[in-house]
């Protein structure tokens, strides 16, 4: 096994830009090792040669960099080592079949070397942290609320509650009014926190009566876009016979490569969000912009179902597709009414799924109960951007 030089990324390019080629070799921080085409990496692999991140290019001779990594999941080759893809142009398609095949990242020439430094490093301790929790295979539900966080988290839902409750009483009765003085002004749903616990989540009612009954026929509305698959995998078609391992999925035959794709597809449209959404009521629309809707979930704070900081717990749909070892680090994690991401990327459009992914991630993997408190300071004026995230 070979030993990484100090302060050095071990760097495996494969294609053939020579550009890209010469300014990564130029930078000191990189110790990197160019491969014309992706069988020589192969090979290298079967070296025992060790690499701390594979920057690869999209389109290879006789294949794709897609196409590639798919090889590489498929042979359990390289598994923990990230794949940055590159592109000489904008390529909407192309991204959109980056994400659905979990590429680590895509880049646009000419390359930053620095800006791709900074993300190596974090794609490589992210990583070795997925591993390391692998290797522990530390139960999620053993997590306990640290004592500090817990307390606090008691006196703020305690004290916020008390002193907000008349102003409360005044807002579900305007909740109420605006429905014509029927139904429940709040709800419960049922949500996945920390340690995939379920929890009834209690928030105010901020949609007309019957709003779920509306969301089938709002589907084509969702901001998450999904690129649709079909069920027969193309390239096993195009071949005409299995294009990569078959598997057995609920009776049915099915490669390995399209069920990845497939799965991906589920994940992207379990995500929901629809910009100007029409079942929101007036009274709804002021107390979503303002989070007044969230204030209900004091109470779970007090029962400690959750904590006043961290990640979002997860509507079941969405949960129970979330299992992979990229998500499932978000639950080591509390969870909470306010977050990381929540905080980042309030009033951004069209947030993407790794970007939701990323932040929550890293608040797990880095909570602590200063942090939490500039969290908290941040969220007051990230309540007055213009759209609610």
């Amino acid at each position: 096994m070979e030993e990484q030089k100090s302060g050095k990324l071990r760097i495996a390019y494969i294609g053939g830009d020579k550009d890209s080629i010469n300014l990564l070799n130029d930078y000191p921080l990189f110790e990197l090792t160019d491969f014309a085409n992706s069988i020589l990496f192969v090979n290298s692999l079967k070296n025992n040669h060790q690499f701390d991140g594979i920057i690869c290019e999209s389109f290879l001779p006789g294949t794709s960099g897609i196409e590639f990594l798919q090889y590489l999941k498929i042979h359990k080759l390289a598994n923990d080592i990230p794949f940055i893809l590159t592109s000489r142009h904008e390529d909407e398609k192309l991204r959109r079949n980056a994400v659905a095949n979990m590429v680590d990242d895509l880049y646009i020439t000419p390359l930053s070397p620095e800006n791709l430094e900074i993300r190596l490093t974090f794609l490589k301790n992210h990583k070795e942290f997925l591993r390391s929790a692998r290797l522990e295979n530390k139960p999620l539900h053993d997590y306990k609320i640290p004592l500090i966080k817990r307390l606090f988290d008691i006196a703020v839902a305690g004290t916020a509650l008390v002193a907000l409750s008349p102003f409360l009483l005044l807002v579900m009765f305007a909740i109420w009014a605006e429905s014509g003085f029927k139904g429940k002004v709040y709800y419960i749903s049922k949500r996945v926190g920390t340690g995939y616990k379920i929890f009834d989540f209690y928030k105010l009612r901020s949609m007309r009566l019957n709003a779920d009954k509306m969301l089938k026929s709002m589907a084509h509305l969702n901001q998450y876009e999904s690129e649709k698959v079909d069920e027969e995998c193309p390239d096993c078609k195009l071949l005409g016979h299995p294009c990569s391992t078959l598997l057995i999925i609920e009776g049915k035959e099915i490669c390995e490569k399209h069920n990845i794709r497939l799965r991906q597809a589920k994940i992207n449209q379990s995500f929901i969000k629809i910009k100007d959404d029409p079942r929101i009521t007036r009274v709804g629309a002021f107390i979503r912009n303002t989070s007044i809707d969230e204030l209900p979930q004091l109470i779970n704070v007090l029962k400690g179902d959750m904590s006043i900081v961290g990640n979002r717990p997860l509507p079941l749909y969405e949960a129970e597709l979330l299992t992979s070892d990229e998500w499932g680090e978000r639950f080591l994690g509390p969870a909470g009414i306010t977050g990381l991401w929540q905080v980042e990327l309030r009033g951004k459009k069209n947030v993407s799924l790794e970007e939701r992914k990323m932040l929550d991630n890293i608040y797990a993997r880095n909570y602590s109960f200063w942090g939490d408190i500039k969290l908290i300071l941040r969220t007051v004026p990230a309540l007055f951007q213009s759209e609610n995230v």
